[in-house]
């Protein structure tokens, strides 16, 4: 059985990625941090439908913790799936902010940079001893790294979701001597609870937003997690350095 490490799966696309390639037939170690109850419905989903799932506490933006987090891995993979490496690597976790560049602050600023861009590169780095030949590594990005989604406010989010895309880049060229394919995922608005809940709080806002959308409605998260799902499988073993926008046509 293959395993996937999925970060940040308590909740949208990282609970879709992590359900969509269990149903492809993978083992799943997924993390939370403080969303303890959502993980534990990913876990009951998948294993409801035959997968089974180990939920691991992670802090991503903590790199202090990632050496204990590479043991805790280890340990699942031996205790639950009999394995000693892992396959596939999902580095969905992170989370947003939003300020105008004349009102952001350095602690917001260093907060995002550990969260989103410090985080997945140093977690990779600390997980790659365990991480099969062969295997293969998605990256969640944003398509508000593209010039037709500059949206004010999320000059820093976006400038370290664009430092992702190009790390994505160097994995791949240098992991591939290993044969491990390296890509990232750009997913335009999608439901769920980024930006503390945006959608949610304010459903108002997506009629009109929809209608940007070549496709006529905002992302839902089976959107995204399929597209993750293939990209690890072996549906994707040609694919590698790629930064895939999956949007429904945002901004077309």
């Amino acid at each position: 059985m293959k395993v996937a490490v999925v970060t940040g799966a308590s909740s949208g696309i990282g609970q879709s990625a992590a359900v969509q390639i269990a149903r492809r037939g993978s083992g799943v170690i997924l993390t939370y941090n403080s969303n303890e109850r959502g993980v534990q419905d990913t876990v009951r989903e998948i294993e409801q439908s035959g997968g089974t799932a180990v939920a691991l506490r992670l802090d991503i933006g903590d790199t202090a913790g990632f050496p204990a987090f590479r043991e805790a891995v280890a340990g699942a993979l031996r205790e639950t799936f009999q394995r000693n490496s892992f396959d596939h690597l999902v580095n969905n976790a992170g989370f947003a902010g939003r300020a105008m560049i004349e009102e952001a602050t350095e602690q917001e600023f260093v907060k995002l940079t550990d969260g989103l861009f410090k985080g997945p590169f140093f977690l990779t780095q600390t997980l790659l001893p365990l991480l099969a030949d062969g295997g293969a590594i998605v990256n969640l990005t944003s398509n508000s790294t593209l010039p037709q989604v500059t949206v004010p406010g999320y000059s820093v989010y976006a400038a370290l979701k664009g430092a992702m895309v190009v790390l994505t880049r160097y994995m791949a060229k240098e992991f591939s001597a290993r044969g491990i394919r390296v890509n990232s995922v750009a997913p335009g608005a999608t439901r769920t609870r980024f930006a503390d809940d945006a959608f949610a709080r304010n459903p108002e806002i997506i009629p009109d937003l929809a209608k940007t959308f070549a496709l006529g409605r905002i992302g839902e998260p089976d959107d995204i997690g399929m597209v993750v799902a293939m990209l690890v499988s072996e549906e994707g073993r040609w694919i590698t350095g790629q930064d895939i926008e999956v949007s429904g046509g945002q901004n077309l």
